[in-house]
């Protein structure tokens, strides 16, 4: 279990990047918004505590037990990935202004070219809305792809988004993981 890193640590992660966990040939990248202080202050995906994506992933059956953070690399054994819009840590994602959001858009088609997974899942509406300029995106599949790969928008993980309970997010992810095994 990683330490819980202190009000200096956190402030000390502004900016900071967290490595994306990424390979050729996923069924799934997640996506989020950008990484959050304490993920920039421990170096993992989602790791501030009462974040629902490592619960929401097992729950929906993307991975057979619930991950921890500092386990993210074992997704790959699952064809799954992380990475995120923007890659330096905030406090707040409103931190954030359109141009950085529309850049990081374009880094994100560019690693979809790349690594050319199966599907991309952007977690976060209002993500899509402002960095791809798409105002009407909901959750759910999208038409159209970004980069070439079909894309779809999850509800965000994170324990301040109360619209999604635990039960409603997992049904979400798991909606796009039946997707993704038809496909295949």
């Amino acid at each position: 279990m990683t330490k819980r890193p202190s009000p200096a640590e956190l402030e000390a992660a502004r900016d900071k990047t967290v490595p994306d966990v990424i390979a050729p040939g996923l069924s799934v990248l997640f996506c989020g918004f950008n990484p959050g202080l304490y993920s920039g202050a421990t170096g993992h995906h989602f790791s501030r505590p009462g974040n629902r994506f490592w619960p929401t992933l097992h729950r929906s059956g993307f991975t057979p037990r619930q991950l921890a953070p500092s386990e993210e690399r074992e997704l790959l054994d699952y064809e799954l990935g992380i990475t995120n819009i923007v890659q330096r840590s905030t406090a707040r994602a409103s931190e954030l202004d359109a141009g950085e959001l529309r850049a990081g858009g374009a880094r994100l088609i560019e690693k979809l070219r790349e690594f050319k997974p199966r599907a991309v899942a952007i977690l976060g509406v209002t993500a899509v809305r402002v960095a791809f300029d798409d105002p009407k995106a909901k959750v759910g599949p999208q038409t159209g792809t970004l980069g070439g790969v079909p894309m779809w928008v999850l509800p965000n993980p994170s324990g301040l988004n109360a619209h999604y309970q635990i039960d409603d997010l997992a049904r979400e992810y798991s909606a796009l993981r039946h997707a993704v095994n038809r496909v295949n």
